[in-house]
């Protein structure tokens, strides 16, 4: 195994766990009394906040929904397909 495989497996393992971080942030916004300081809530929040803080400074809620965590989901799936997809600069450096 070479250090691009081992970095493009740390980084593919990163961005899908953020995505299914900011999957879960999607579903407790249809749930706005869920304390999310509370254990098990806040290892979905720590991590994603920072991230949903800057997007909400750009994108307001629209209608009162939320919709910084989809914008999230999108950059990080889009970020992991170009750099770990079968076709990736990763990978094709690799």
């Amino acid at each position: 195994m070479t250090g691009i495989d081992i970095v493009s497996l740390g980084l593919g393992l990163l961005l899908a766990v953020m995505i299914f971080l900011f999957i879960i942030r999607i579903v407790l916004t249809w749930y706005p009394q869920i304390n999310l300081n509370s254990f098990p809530w806040n290892i979905a929040a720590w991590p994603t906040e920072p991230f949903l803080v800057v997007t909400r400074k750009i994108v307001p809620p629209l209608g009162g929904v939320d919709i910084s965590p989809i914008i999230w989901v999108g950059i990080c799936s889009l970020l992991r397909e170009i750099l770990v997809g079968q076709q990736g600069l990763l990978r094709m450096m690799g």
